[in-house]
């Protein structure tokens, strides 16, 4: 017998679906998706982890947990006990107590206590890049809450997905992947979209609720826009661009990630003509926009500066916050700064982090280069 989605709860998703489309940046998205499973559930505590390469949870987006409770806590979780099992495995987990599962290794020190459990892979199969928790609903998760977080999830996969070709779409000005990237918009993206939109068009089928029914039927309408939008981009790329200035390229795009927050954020770059070769820029505009993101997530700073130099042969980035600082010598493994060290190690570099509690944080990136 195929399994339904109760009427009742259409309305939930309908409006999931609507809130997850509207998104442009990553970050807002992965934000919406956790705090829309939370509403969509009466679940009291939510958390996207994203799956690094190794496996582990190289980022851990959470809502319900104060951050003084964070703070105190120490450090997020790097995918162990029932999380790992649910990265092994990429298979639903719906518990009543999460202490009964064998694979379960308890909580750290001031972690508040959590019972009923609900994870969700996030992705397609083959290719998760994050699970979703929920945890603490009262009167425990039931078969009802894990079919609408599945599909959640499979929408939400969808959505990043698109997200993430649009940001690499940016970097086309110097970054020569056109054909490639046209191909992954149509064969795997655009592809994907047209199925969740079967998807819920065979739910609209299914209901009487003329409410539930109207709302779905909007959000097809908004995938096929979508769809269309990308099928736009995929023939755009045939066409000859400019080549773009540097400067201008950091500019819109730590401006687009930096939208969700009230921070100031400046960027210079020196010279501001400069000029990379594809290869190192396809390396540089992601590492930039990470140590900006880790900035503006996690510094409680009001202003944000991003300094690209080129001097000599070396090529020196610097994300300089006000927040609130931190203690150099306890950064664990998993805080945030892995994937930065791992994006400088690729263009022969290295990463100085200076930082004072209270007076805020440096971060210089360095490598060499010469024009």
């Amino acid at each position: 017998m195929s399994r339904q989605i109760p009427v009742e709860r259409l309305e939930a998703l309908t409006s999931a679906v609507t809130t997850l489309l509207s998104a442009t940046e990553l970050e807002t998205m992965l934000r919406r998706m956790v705090e829309t499973a939370c509403e969509a559930t009466g679940a009291r505590y939510a958390a996207l982890g994203v799956i690094g390469e190794h496996k582990t949870l190289v980022e851990f987006v959470h809502t319900g947990i104060d951050q003084r409770t964070v703070e105190m806590i120490g450090h997020l979780p790097e995918g162990r006990g029932v999380l790992g099992t649910l990265i092994r495995d990429g298979n639903t987990i719906r518990l009543e107590r999460i202490s009964d599962h064998p694979d379960s290794v308890g909580f750290p020190d001031n972690h508040p206590p959590m019972d009923s459990f609900l994870g969700v892979p996030v992705g397609t199969p083959g290719n998760v890049f994050g699970n979703l928790y929920l945890t603490e609903k009262e009167g425990g998760f039931d078969r009802d809450d894990e079919l609408i977080v599945e599909a959640l999830a499979a929408m939400a996969a969808s959505a990043v997905e698109t997200t993430r070709l649009r940001a690499r779409l940016e970097q086309m000005a110097v970054i020569e992947d056109r054909q490639r990237i046209g191909r992954d918009l149509h064969d795997s993206i655009i592809q994907d979209l047209f199925g969740t939109g079967l998807q819920l068009q065979s739910l609209a089928a299914s209901t009487t609720d003329e409410g539930a029914r109207s709302g779905l039927d909007g959000a097809v309408e908004r995938i096929d826009e979508t769809i269309e939008s990308l099928r736009a981009i995929v023939a755009d790329l045939n066409k000859p661009q400019r080549v773009g200035v540097f400067a201008e390229i950091l500019r819109s795009r730590l401006s687009q990630l930096a939208s969700p927050y009230e921070v100031s954020l400046t960027v210079s770059v020196t010279p501001s003509d400069l000029s990379l070769e594809p290869e190192v820029a396809r390396l540089v505009l992601p590492l930039v926009s990470e140590a900006a993101s880790n900035a503006l997530r996690h510094s409680g700073s009001s202003v944000v500066d991003v300094h690209v130099e080129l001097a000599g042969e070396r090529l020196t980035v610097s994300v300089v916050d006000q927040g609130s600082g931190f203690d150099v010598s306890s950064v664990k493994k998993g805080m945030g700064l892995d994937n930065l060290r791992h994006r400088a190690s690729l263009l022969g570099g290295d990463v100085e982090v200076r930082s004072v509690p209270g007076v805020g944080t440096v971060v210089e990136v360095g490598f060499p280069y010469s024009v």
